[in-house]
């Protein structure tokens, strides 16, 4: 993970980098692991909800909202 960021249009996402190739759902599924253990979730609890063939994806998780709070506050300031 490497924080919070801001696109041209001022909206704010989390940076995330996987080694796995955009091949398959293979970086999708990395991707699906890397914030499952960032988040300390279980790997069901996160979705792509759109943007599965995009650069910018939105992703929903299932669980305590504060404790995901606090946990992505961990990884910087949250927009």
């Amino acid at each position: 993970m490497e924080g919070w960021a801001e696109g041209a249009g001022g909206q704010r996402y989390l940076k995330a980098r996987v080694r796995a190739v955009p091949e398959g759902g293979k970086a999708n599924a990395a991707l699906i692991v890397l914030l499952a253990e960032t988040l300390d979730v279980p790997k069901s609890a996160v979705r792509i909800a759109s943007g599965a063939s995009a650069r910018l994806k939105r992703i929903e998780i299932a669980g305590d909202s504060g404790k995901l709070a606090a946990r992505l506050e961990a990884l910087g300031k949250l927009p």
